[in-house]
């Protein structure tokens, strides 16, 4: 047994002490609040999550969300700056790499992405927009703007590549190939969704991209 597990500590009981639970910092209470829903978001009917649903599996009053939130969308606007910030930090650290070639650099941003899905299913969710359907339709916009510069990192990748080895349309061929290549990861998430997360979307990955790349 542990110094803190201990009643009788140093040899004397801890007389008319009170053990009081510690209320999270502001931050930490928003961070508590995400954690929930994206979890929330991984189960069957994850798509209909109420702020009563949350607030109860969190053990507080609605109104103690809204102090933090001023609307359930807020809530996933912070989901969807998580994402963000996360793929493209990622896609960041993959641009730079200068010892592999851009045709490299795109597959590894798929895998990047099917993988970060594959490990956030709530996340996932967010990103297909199933729950984002009775949401304010600027979540929505942003989840498509999200997968638009995916589709622009990828087209940089791609046409460095094409224009190396001086193809006639180096800036078509490396659009078509990107858009082809975001249709494919947003198909896999979809379908990790819809499956209710038990196919895999990183499932024959690599051979799924050799075919595209």
């Amino acid at each position: 047994m542990s110094d803190a597990e201990n009643p009788h500590h140093n040899g004397a009981p801890l007389v008319g002490v009170t053990l009081v639970r510690q209320r999270p910092k502001p931050g930490e209470r928003r961070v508590q609040i995400l954690q929930t829903l994206a979890t929330m978001l991984e189960q069957p009917g994850g798509e209909r999550i109420t702020t009563a649903a949350l607030a109860k599996q969190l053990q507080v009053s609605e109104a103690a969300l809204y102090r933090h939130f001023a609307s359930k969308a807020q809530m996933f606007e912070g989901l969807i700056d998580f994402i963000e910030q996360s793929v493209f930090a990622l896609i960041g650290q993959i641009e730079t790499q200068e010892q592999v070639n851009g045709v490299q650099r795109a597959g590894q941003i798929v895998t990047m992405l099917v993988k970060f899905a594959e490990k956030n299913p709530g996340m996932t969710r967010v990103m297909v927009g199933d729950s984002l359907l009775l949401e304010h339709e600027r979540l929505q916009e942003r989840m498509n703007l999200f997968f638009d510069k995916v589709e622009a990192a990828l087209k940089q990748c791609l046409r460095e590549v094409d224009s190396a080895i001086d193809r006639d349309t180096p800036t078509v061929n490396a659009q078509l190939r990107a858009a082809v290549l975001v249709a494919f990861a947003r198909g896999r998430l979809q379908r990790y969704v819809r499956g209710h997360f038990k196919r895999l979307p990183s499932e024959q990955l690599e051979a799924c991209l050799a075919l595209i790349l």
